[in-house]
């Protein structure tokens, strides 16, 4: 049976416990998926405390599964963070709910709508989905502010606005990024990722997301870390390697200025909210 039949076949219990849910993880990045093909989103107070992980399920984001908006596609994914606002991009829930889509629709490739674009997936193994992202956009190659160690980032755009910086040793993210982020410069904020490269075709990568913490993995962050440090010729070639603390993704870039990230992906439960 799908996993997405426990929003069909889930029993209707009493307040406050009455919307299904379903958790997904893509390198501990981890997503909480509510179905609102036929039901309404959940409002911002609600997707606060879904994410608090004190008095919810937890997560970095709430997924909603809304009817496609364009043809061909299968669902539209909403993006919404921990604050409740709303986000256009987010590589690996878009690999979470594809799997999603996998295991409900029988298809091996499937194109899910988004405030970023249409995004197509592809199926690569049981538990390994394709992305393709993109276009990246470059804002500028050498951003004119700096915190300690980050220094002569990179902006770009890749549906969501990231900073890049390289740098030869460990840094302490959390005291020096949110300068970054919050820098008038960037009036929506910034995800900030912080990147040493390891050789010719591998980065190491974290990354300060919006609104305000270290994420285990950023997708859309390490194609634009892999993007950019072609762009400086610190990386060689078209495929790179990118180690995130939650685990590991592969990333293609291709001529378009689109980037195609391949990793891994798990169900982690199901219930109510």
């Amino acid at each position: 049976m799908p996993v997405t039949d426990f929003f069909r076949t889930a029993a209707p219990v009493q307040q406050p416990f009455h919307r299904p849910f379903i958790k997904m993880q893509g390198l501990r990045n981890h997503f909480v998926f509510v179905d609102s093909r036929s039901a309404p989103r959940p409002s911002k107070t609600e997707i606060v405390r879904i994410c608090d992980v004190h008095e919810g399920v937890g997560a970095e984001q709430v997924i909603t599964i809304e009817p496609p908006r364009s043809a061909g596609a299968s669902a539209f994914m909403g993006i919404h963070n921990t604050d409740g606002t709303e986000a256009q991009a987010c590589g690996n829930a878009t690999r979470c709910l594809a799997w999603l889509l996998f295991e409900e629709t029988g298809k091996n490739d499937v194109l899910i709508d988004s405030l970023g674009g249409a995004l197509h997936c592809r199926k690569e193994g049981d538990w390994d989905v394709s992305v393709t992202l993109g276009p990246i956009i470059l804002e500028t190659a050498h951003l004119p502010l700096c915190s300690g160690p980050l220094a002569d980032g990179v902006a770009l755009s890749i549906g969501n606005p990231h900073a890049v910086f390289f740098v030869d040793r460990d840094v302490d993210i959390p005291a020096l990024a949110p300068a970054i982020a919050r820098d008038p410069l960037f009036p929506e904020s910034v995800n900030v990722g912080v990147a040493r490269v390891i050789d010719e075709a591998t980065l190491k990568l974290a990354v300060w997301e919006r609104p305000g913490m270290l994420t285990e993995a950023c997708g859309t962050g390490a194609c634009v870390a892999a993007y950019a440090g072609r762009l400086r010729g610190l990386l060689k070639g078209n495929d790179v390697t990118v180690y995130l603390p939650g685990g590991v993704l592969h990333i293609r870039l291709l001529d378009n200025s689109r980037a195609v990230m391949t990793g891994a992906v798990a169900f982690c439960c199901a219930g109510y909210v």
